[in-house]
C-alpha cells in the first residue's frame, strides 16, 4: 500500500487528467495497490518517483499516468516550458513547426503542444499527418520558425514515446539550454495542469511541406548520375515509407521492392522485437525478400526515418547489413570524392577512419561529443555522421540527423557503382587498402543496477589500463572537457592501433565500450583478408581487456 503523501499525490494527478485513459489506468493500479498487489504499488511509486528528467534529447518514456511517464499532464507541462524558455530568449510570438510520429498518442501530444503554444502567444504550425522527423527539422528554416518539436520516441520499443526539440536553425539543443528549459517546465509542473493558457487557433500544414522537403532532397542527386538499381526497403513499422517513395520517385531512381510487412506505420510493430535496424532480427524480413528478388540492395529506415541502415552482399559471406561506422565511411569517402567542401565529422565513439581520409586529402575534420546535437553544429559541415546509424548528408537545409537523404546518398552511390561493375563491397576494400583496415565493436553491459555502472566507470578512472594488446596507451578522461570537447562523462584510449571510449548509456541502463582495432594501410593493401582476420583477433582481445579493466563480463 502506498503513503498518505503518495495517494494525495495520485488522487490529484486523476483529478487533473484530461486523458480518460491514463485517469482510468492510475485509478486501477490504485485500486490493485490498496488491496495488496505489490506490483501495482511499484508501479504507482516508480511512476510518481521524480519528473522526467528533460536533456538535450528532450523526454523520453514509456506511456502512462504519472510525472514520470510519457502522457498528456506531462507533455502539456514540457510545451509550457519550453514556450516560457523561447520567450525568454527573446522569440515571443514566433512560428513553431510542431509534428509527430505513429505511436500511441503521438497526434494527441502534438495537438496539445499546439495549443500550449497558441495560448503562449505564439504561432503554432501544427502537422495535419504523421511525418517523418527530417521533415520537421527542414521545415523549421524552411518556414521561418523560431522552434520545432517532434513528438516521437524514433527506435523505442512500442511502450514508448518522446518529445524532441529543435531551435530555429534546425538544431537540437545542448546545454544550458536543456537545464534552462528544465527549469521552466518544473514552473509549469507547479500549476494546476487547467490553468496552463490555451487556445485552438493554430495553423495546419500538410502535403506542402512534404513537397518542399523532397524536392530539396531530390535536389542532392545530379541530373547525370547513373540511377539504375535494383533495392529493398523497410520502414520498419514507422512513417518513412511515404515520403521515401515520394522522394525516390522525385530523384528519379526506380521504386523499391517494399517489405510490405513493415510497410504501413503500426505502434505495436508486430514483426520485430525491438524497432531498431540495428538490432538482431529486425531486418531479417527485408534480407529474405533481398534474396528472394536477386537485388543490389537493401535500405532500412528506423521508425521516425532519422536514421538508415544498409545490408548488401558480399563475397563468401552472402547478405549482411553494414555497422554504422562502415556506412559512414563509405558515405565520408564518397563526399570526399566528390570534393564536397567544408568540415567532416563524427562522434568520439565513431571510428576513427574518416578522420583518417579527411586528412589524407586534406579537408577538415573535427570530433564531438555523442549526438546529432553536437555533430549538426560543427561549422560549415561537409558530412557528419554517428556510428548508431545516423548521418548528414545535406547540413545546409537539415543540420541533424536524416534516414531520407541518407537514402538517396546511398541509391546514387550503389547506382554509380553498379554502372562501373563494382559494389558496395568492392568500395569498402578499396577504402580498406587505401587508409587500412578499421574494425569497430562493442562491449555493451545491460544493468538493473545503475551502481553497476558508476562503481565501473570509478574503477576505470582510478586504474586504467596503460596498455592494451601490449600497446601503450593514452588515456583522457573526458569528464573535465578538453580543449575540442564539452565535459562528459566518458573515458577515452588511444593508441597507434586502437581506440576505446567507455561511457554510461544516455538512453537506455548500459554502460557502453565502442572499441576500435586498425591494420596498416601498407599491410592491409598487401593481404585485405589477412588485414581483417588480425584486426578481429585484435578487437577480440581489446574487449577481453576492457571487461577486466572495467570489472565487467565480457
Amino acid at each position: 500500500m502506498i503513503s498518505s503523501d503518495l495517494r494525495r499525490k495520485v488522487l490529484t494527478w486523476i483529478a487533473e487528467d484530461p486523458d480518460e485513459q491514463t485517469q482510468a489506468r492510475l485509478g486501477e493500479l490504485l485500486a490493485a495497490s490498496d488491496a495488496g498487489d505489490a506490483a501495482a504499488t511499484d508501479e504507482i511509486e516508480s511512476a510518481f518517483a521524480g519528473p522526467l528528467t528533460f536533456g538535450t534529447a528532450g523526454l523520453r518514456a514509456a506511456l502512462g499516468p504519472g510525472p514520470g511517464r510519457m502522457n498528456r499532464i506531462v507533455v502539456s507541462q514540457a510545451a509550457a516550458g519550453f514556450a516560457a524558455w523561447l520567450q525568454a530568449q527573446g522569440h515571443a510570438g514566433g512560428k513553431v513547426l510542431i509534428g509527430y510520429d505513429a505511436r500511441t498518442k503521438s497526434d494527441l501530444f502534438a495537438r496539445d503542444t499546439a495549443e500550449i503554444f497558441a495560448g503562449a502567444g505564439f504561432e503554432p504550425i501544427l502537422s495535419d499527418h504523421n511525418v517523418p522527423t527530417p521533415v520537421v527539422a527542414f521545415g523549421i528554416k524552411h518556414l521561418g520558425c523560431v522552434a520545432g518539436i517532434v513528438v516521437t520516441a524514433s527506435h523505442n520499443p512500442p511502450a514508448d514515446n518522446g518529445y524532441k526539440v529543435y531551435l530555429g536553425d534546425g538544431s537540437q539543443i545542448v546545454p544550458p539550454a536543456d537545464a534552462e528549459i528544465a527549469d521552466q517546465i518544473a514552473l509549469a509542473a507547479a500549476r494546476p495542469v487547467a490553468e496552463l493558457p490555451r487556445s485552438t487557433d493554430h495553423a495546419l500544414i500538410g502535403q506542402e511541406l512534404v513537397d518542399a522537403y523532397c524536392e530539396v532532397a531530390a535536389g542532392l542527386v545530379p541530373s547525370e548520375a547513373p540511377r539504375q538499381i535494383d533495392w529493398v526497403y523497410t520502414a520498419m513499422h514507422g512513417v518513412g515509407a511515404r515520403v521515401v517513395e515520394q522522394a525516390v520517385a522525385a530523384a528519379g531512381f526506380p521504386a523499391a521492392i517494399s517489405v510490405g510487412q513493415q510497410h504501413d506505420p503500426d505502434p505495436t510493430f508486430p514483426t520485430v522485437a525491438f524497432p531498431n535496424p540495428e538490432e538482431p532480427g529486425a531486418i531479417d524480413l527485408a534480407l529474405e525478400l533481398a534474396e528472394q528478388t536477386d537485388v543490389d540492395l537493401v535500405i532500412a529506415n528506423d521508425p521516425d526515418a532519422d536514421r538508415c541502415a544498409i545490408a548488401a552482399p558480399f563475397p563468401t559471406v552472402g547478405w549482411r547489413m553494414l555497422t554504422g561506422d562502415e556506412l559512414g565511411s563509405l558515405l565520408g569517402d564518397d563526399a570526399i570524392r566528390r570534393d564536397v567542401p567544408g568540415t567532416y565529422a563524427n562522434s568520439v565513439v565513431s571510428s576513427t577512419l574518416l578522420a583518417t581520409m579527411a586528412k589524407a586529402a586534406g579537408k577538415p575534420h573535427a570530433t564531438t561529443l555523442t549526438g546529432f546535437k553536437w555533430i549538426g553544429r560543427v561549422p560549415d559541415l561537409a558530412f557528419g555522421y554517428e556510428e548508431a546509424i545516423g548521418y548528414c548528408c545535406d547540413s545546409a537545409h537539415v543540420p541533424d540527423k536524416d534516414g531520407i537523404t541518407a537514402c538517396l546518398t546511398i541509391l546514387r552511390l550503389a547506382a554509380e557503382l553498379k554502372a562501373k561493375g563494382q559494389t558496395i563491397a568492392d568500395r569498402l576494400d578499396e577504402i580498406a587498402r587505401t587508409h587500412g583496415v578499421h574494425v569497430t565493436g562493442q562491449l555493451s553491459v545491460r544493468v538493473e543496477d545503475l551502481q553497476i555502472i558508476r562503481d565501473a566507470m570509478a574503477k576505470l578512472r582510478k586504474n586504467p589500463p596503460a596498455t592494451l594488446l601490449g600497446e601503450p596507451v593514452d588515456v583522457r578522461d573526458l569528464n573535465q572537457g578538453t580543449a575540442e570537447l564539452p565535459p562528459t562523462d566518458a573515458i577515452e584510449l588511444t593508441g597507434e592501433w586502437v581506440h576505446v571510449v567507455a561511457r554510461p548509456s544516455g538512453t537506455e541502463p548500459k554502460l557502453k565500450c565502442y572499441l576500435e582495432a586498425r591494420v596498416g594501410a601498407e599491410e592491409s593493401a598487401a593481404d585485405l583478408k589477412a588485414a581483417r582476420t588480425e584486426a578481429a583477433r585484435m578487437l577480440t582481445g581489446i574487449r577481453d581487456e576492457m571487461a577486466a579493466a572495467l570489472g565487467v563480463q565480457a
